[in-house]
């Protein structure tokens, strides 16, 4: 159906009729039995609204349409009346089950119907009439639906919408009269001045097409922030809030001296074996490694030093030198303080970093073998357990989480260690959301720092939290191929509920 013949039709019907009452009515020349698409006529009305020759105004309504089930009881009887025709006048009736082979399906539906209506008496296993001749009102029915979409008594829709035999619907139609310059022609209209129109001087003549200004415009496309980045940066603001320093994160192979031997973590750690850490096989190793510190690292692993009595094995320094994706952040924040322990005098320092880590894990709904890692260190003269318990405090207070406990735990490089747990009001459990510690002397002393310095530090992850915040409760839906693309885009901006306390992130929208 061209768009121009059913302009045509409308100017044509409304110079011969001076109004159209609903264009649900409308049919084109031709195709009298075919309803015409009001999505089309809303098109086509607009169009012609813009040029000031029509104006129109929406006509709703409700319509009942037949289902499959209800066509056919509108063609060939309702169950009801078929099993009043099955059952034979007189007092003989028929036998239930006769009937049942006789109808089919239909008979259990319509024998309840029609011992409702008191067409018929069951007794002894049989049935009768009560009655000798019938109405199908349900058939009417469905044919006055089927019509006109429309059916008077409310308390039989109300019963044909329970059987399922039709639906409801809200149809939009629209009521036209004539504008101000109404003409059963279409001229076409200018969009724009153009030179050759100023030039010419037909800019007089011409009709312009009216803006519209209130037309929404196309969104440009546009980059959109994951969802692991909106609580990243919503982090990092509560770091940079409390004085810290972010860490340089930007290499994702490390040495395992770095990633390991650093952190006083032992050459025969399951964690250094192929099922948990991913391995280069080009290039293998690197020699690239500060000599006098590998020197101290490898005493205090194989004999010990300050205190301690190492691990008391054969410390191989091309185990130190194989090359691996870093298992963790700490890694980076090891090669920091070797960094610190240089500049003189010394002075305080508050570092973190958020970035990303590799782990050779199983997958499944919790675990990738790539995720971020949020981790924060202070390094300080004389810091204590109790200075580290009291910043947990501050750090996840401004995180919005306040009722948290403490656990004893084991790290190979730091001592005492404690698990962060909180209360978790939607799982009505306590759950752990951290990991932390003080860094042991067997870490801190080779890597330069003097005795009286201390390290604390934590970590946790940044998809958990984000997980929580956006409602993912697979994380292979947060990363990875199974993204939801409509997902990054239209979810709102991270902001934590820093004021009030809560157990809970607060929703923003942009």
């Amino acid at each position: 159906m061209a768009s121009t013949d059913l302009i045509s039709h409308l100017l044509q019907t409304l110079d011969l009729n001076g109004s159209i009452d609903d264009t649900q009515t409308l049919r084109l020349p031709g195709q009298t039995d075919q309803p015409l698409d009001q999505t089309t006529i809303r098109g086509a009305l607009s169009s012609l609204q813009s040029r000031l020759m029509v104006d129109f105004a929406p006509l709703e309504r409700e319509v009942l349409q037949l289902t499959p089930e209800g066509q056919a009881m509108a063609d060939t009887g309702s169950h009801e009346a078929k099993v009043f025709h099955a059952v034979p006048a007189g007092p003989e009736g028929i036998l239930v089950k006769d009937l049942q082979a006789q109808l089919g399906a239909s008979a259990k539906i319509g024998q309840g119907k029609a011992l409702a209506q008191k067409w018929l008496k069951f007794a002894d296993g049989r049935l009768t009439r009560l009655v000798d001749t019938i109405v199908d009102q349900t058939q009417a029915d469905l044919r006055t639906i089927q019509r006109t979409g429309t059916l008077a008594q409310p308390a039989a829709v109300k019963d044909l919408l329970k059987r399922k035999l039709c639906t409801k619907h809200k149809t939009v139609s629209y009521r036209v009269a004539k504008g101000p310059q109404f003409a059963l022609s279409v001229t076409k209209q200018a969009t724009d001045i153009t030179a050759e129109l100023l030039a010419s001087g037909e800019w007089k003549n011409q009709s312009f097409k009216s803006y519209n200004f209130n037309a929404v415009g196309i969104q440009p496309p546009s980059g959109h922030l994951h969802p692991l980045m909106k609580v990243r940066e919503e982090f990092r603001s509560i770091f940079f809030e409390m004085g810290f320093t972010e860490m340089p994160t930007n290499k994702f192979v490390e040495s395992s001296f770095w990633n390991f031997d650093a952190l006083f973590q032992p050459q025969q750690h399951p964690a250094r074996d192929l099922q948990d850490t991913f391995f280069l096989k080009d290039p293998v190793s690197s020699a690239d490694l500060p000599s006098d510190l590998v020197a101290k690292v490898g005493q205090v692993h194989a004999e010990g030093n300050y205190g301690s009595i190492g691990y008391r094995y054969p410390w191989a320094r091309a185990e130190a030198e194989k090359l691996l994706l870093r298992t963790h952040t700490t890694a980076v924040s090891s090669y920091m303080l070797h960094l610190l322990a240089q500049q003189k005098p010394f002075r305080p320092a508050k570092y973190f970093s958020i970035d990303r880590v590799f782990r050779n894990e199983t997958l499944d709904a919790t675990h990738l073998a790539e995720f971020h890692q949020v981790e924060g260190v202070i390094a300080d003269r004389n810091v204590t357990l109790g200075d580290l318990i009291g910043f947990m405090d501050v750090f996840f207070r401004k995180m919005g989480i306040t009722n948290l406990r403490y656990k004893p735990a084991y790290n190979p490089y730091t001592e005492p260690s404690l698990e962060i747990f909180s209360y978790h009001e939607g799982f009505k459990k306590w759950v752990e959301i951290g990991n932390s510690g003080m860094f042991r002397p067997e870490m801190c002393r080779p890597l330069g720092l003097d005795p009286d310095v201390r390290v604390i530090a934590w970590g946790l992850s940044l998809e958990r939290p984000t997980m929580i915040k956006y409602g993912v409760d697979n994380i292979r839906e947060l990363m990875g191929h199974k993204v939801d693309l409509g997902m990054i885009q239209n979810n709102p901006i991270c902001r934590l509920d820093k004021k009030m306390g809560k157990e809970v992130m607060e929703e923003t929208r942009a």
